[in-house]
């Protein structure tokens, strides 16, 4: 059951970001400087392709192996893209997408009940550098178990297991990148935070379970602050 009101509260947060100018404009750009960042980053990956590949191996003059030279070209070309992706939605999101991100569930909060809770005001500068704090944890440690997980699975038998397990533990810490905006705002302590997520995986993985849609997994990222909003104040009204 938790697992599909994960679901509905991440489409009803897709529904309101589209019906709300001011959140449909955040939503875009959030997405657009995504979208700018990783086609920068993959760009610049592909144009020092060859460099990166000889410095690893230089092109071997036997033809009986330089069809596995070639073959490897194009396994570093996908793996380096895929990891331009990762690192851009990293750098987005830490230096971008979380002010966004945070100014998306202040707009939710304010239309659903009419306030913002805060436990105390901060000059702006405090506020973006308290943002940064709290998005390093959430944004790197997730990814970079999930890598962890990945290499992990294959290196040993177990791999089709674990990458569904990676894959889970990370739409479930993407989906708390978002429902945590709003206790952290309000100063609630991070173990308290976490100890939540704990008691609502099945809600959290129902969440992300969205974000594993090729293409539209950024639109869904995009607007996902919005729906984690009205998650907590749903909560809290419980």
């Amino acid at each position: 059951m938790n697992l599909i009101k994960g679901i509905k509260y991440n489409l009803r947060g897709l529904g309101m970001g589209f019906k709300t100018p001011q959140l449909l404009l955040l939503g875009l750009i959030r997405f657009l400087i995504v979208i700018l960042i990783t086609i920068f980053a993959a760009g610049l990956i592909l144009v020092y392709h060859q460099e990166i590949l000889s410095f690893m191996w230089t092109k071997p003059e036997n033809p009986w192996v330089t069809w596995l030279w070639y073959l490897l070209s194009w396994l570093l070309s996908a793996v380096l893209v895929g990891l331009s992706a990762v690192i851009s939605f990293l750098v987005s999101q830490i230096l971008f997408s979380v002010l966004i991100m945070d100014l998306m569930s202040r707009i939710t909060e304010k239309k659903v009940t009419g306030t913002i809770r805060e436990t105390r005001k901060m000059p702006w500068w405090q506020q973006f550098l308290f943002l940064i704090k709290q998005e390093i944890p959430r944004a790197i440690v997730p990814v970079l178990l999930s890598m962890l997980l990945l290499i992990i699975g294959w290196l040993t038998p177990l791999g089709p297991m674990i990458t569904i397990l990676s894959a889970g533990i990370a739409v479930i810490f993407l989906a708390w990148d978002n429902t945590d905006l709003t206790p952290a705002r309000q100063l609630v302590p991070f173990s308290e935070r976490f100890r939540s997520l704990r008691g609502s995986l099945l809600f959290h993985l129902g969440f992300g379970l969205l974000f594993l849609i090729p293409v539209l997994n950024i639109l869904f990222l995009s607007f996902a602050p919005v729906g984690a909003t009205l998650y907590q104040i749903d909560k809290n009204k419980n």
